[in-house]
């Protein structure tokens, strides 16, 4: 007589390593519910941070006259990344850069970004961006 061999491989220990393995894999791609709770705690913190700081508002910058040979725009550029710590910062907040009648700058600031840009020694002056309106449009009997 003669032996008859086992073909079913669904016994076999290797398949049932390979369930296992991928039974392994598929838990260990799922995120836990520790990192979650981690990270949903870190966006409310960031969230918190930036509802104290409070809300960004435009600002006039008066700043002195640049030196000779510098370019108005990179002396201003200078002066706030300072105040804000990197340049791409600067780019961001500066709105506008006045050079012809008075040397300055528009920019969107924080609270504590504008503290840091009043304490720079080339700036002069700064006041909030408002809108001011005409309360007549009768000039001197002209309409």
């Amino acid at each position: 007589m003669v032996p008859q061999l086992n073909t079913d491989l669904s016994s076999a220990p290797h398949k049932q390593q390979s369930q296992q393995g991928s039974a392994d894999r598929s838990f260990a791609m799922k995120p836990s519910s520790t990192a979650i709770s981690l990270l949903l705690a870190v966006a409310v913190a960031v969230a918190m941070a930036a509802a104290e700081e409070g809300p960004a508002a435009n600002y006039l910058v008066f700043v002195d006259a640049p030196p000779s040979g510098v370019i108005c725009t990179t002396y201003q550029l200078g002066i706030l990344a300072a105040a804000l710590g990197s340049e791409e910062k600067a780019k961001g907040a500066i709105i506008y850069n006045y050079k012809n009648v008075v040397s300055g700058f528009s920019a969107r600031l924080t609270p504590s970004e504008l503290e840091a840009v009043k304490k720079q020694p080339q700036v002069n002056r700064v006041l909030p961006s408002t809108t001011l309106s005409l309360m007549s449009s009768n000039f001197d009997g002209i309409s």
